[in-house]
């Protein structure tokens, strides 16, 4: 049953979460998006200055989505190693389910296998084909491994009934046994304090689209895996200004509508994407749902897309199947019907 929203005012900075799930009616999948504006789509700006930009042709167009979403990739000051291994020895990702999802549509590429069961050598490259599938490692990695700011966060406040009821967790259908078997278990690197606090001082300042809290509060599957991403950096001493540049990149790739309008936006006022602060593009006034919401309302003439980034571990049989944010686990099925998603990634 959802959760109930408490009588009281609560006193967490954070908006209640919407990510509570009904556990019952989860699915297993395994997640891959696309999400590209059409070619030649004209994209109309409506600048605060009132004034009108445009982007006028195909060629515009394409510039801009090279800039935010290099074609070719974007290599991450990170190393994935023998992690994926590390998760599936643990339980915390059925390898071989995991596997099979992918190998059934043609997908499980040998990169995905070194990633999944290997030992990657050099740094992760992100790419659009593999987003998805980064994705869906970073959450089993932010979900399973040990970490304070799960232990002690608002992911275990009592208001919420405890942390198995988010989509981050009852979502996470590709462990073996229940996911919270693996919630905050495993020690797969030990944090400094100074770095502990690194990660806790910038998830706090990383929001995303489908949801209107940070990744210090993550109930959904992109707040999971941004965590375990911070982590992870954190731990093979990324310095704060890589761990924003870092995340605004990858949030680019898991969310590509939305930061190409916020591009638009930018460029309007006359700020390159190259030349925008990552960290103020990743707070709450350009990355959280409502956020986005403002500045997509003055980005004119833009047909919505699939923005890619549903909360869920998803199979990529029904691409385009939901908005875009929702947060239903999906195999193929009929995409359940729900309201347009105000904040979190609730069924």
């Amino acid at each position: 049953m959802e959760n109930k929203k408490p009588e009281e005012k609560p006193t967490s900075p954070y908006l209640l979460p919407l990510a509570v799930v009904v556990a019952g009616v989860l699915i297993s999948g395994a997640m891959l998006y696309e999400g590209r504006f059409p070619t030649g789509q004209t994209v109309a700006l409506n600048g605060q200055n009132g004034q009108n930009g445009q982007i006028q042709n195909a060629e515009s167009l394409s510039a801009l989505e090279s800039a935010v979403l290099p074609p070719d990739g974007v290599v991450l000051p990170v190393t994935w190693g023998d992690l994926g291994a590390r998760l599936v020895s643990v339980g915390a990702i059925d390898g071989d389910k995991f596997a099979e999802m992918y190998d059934q549509r043609g997908e499980f590429t040998p990169e995905y296998q070194e990633l999944l069961f290997g030992d990657r050598k050099g740094q992760l490259k992100i790419t659009k084909d593999n987003a998805g599938y980064l994705l869906n490692l970073f959450w089993a990695l932010g979900l399973a491994n040990k970490n304070p700011i799960l232990d002690t966060g608002e992911m275990v406040n009592p208001r919420y009934g405890g942390a198995k009821n988010f989509a981050s967790t009852a979502g996470w259908t590709m462990a073996k046994g229940d996911s919270m078997e693996h919630f905050s278990r495993h020690m797969f690197f030990n944090l400094t304090p100074e770095q502990q606090a690194l990660v806790e001082k910038v998830s706090k300042g990383i929001f995303r689209p489908c949801c209107g809290n940070s990744t210090y509060f993550p109930d959904c599957n992109h707040g999971m895996a941004m965590l375990g991403l911070l982590e992870l950096m954190a731990s093979q001493g990324a310095s704060e200004q890589d761990m924003w540049k870092t995340a605004l990149t990858v949030n680019s790739y898991w969310f590509p509508e939305t930061y190409l309008v916020i591009a638009s936006y930018m460029m309007d006022k006359g700020t390159e994407w190259k030349d925008v602060n990552p960290q103020e593009m990743l707070g709450s006034d350009y990355s959280s749902g409502a956020g986005f919401a403002r500045i997509s309302s003055q980005v004119a003439g833009l047909k919505r897309q699939g923005n890619g980034g549903g909360c869920a571990v998803d199979a990529g049989q029904q691409r385009g199947g939901n908005d875009g944010n929702g947060c239903a686990v999906n195999t193929g099925q009929p995409a359940v019907a729900k309201p347009k998603p105000k904040s979190g990634c609730g069924v």
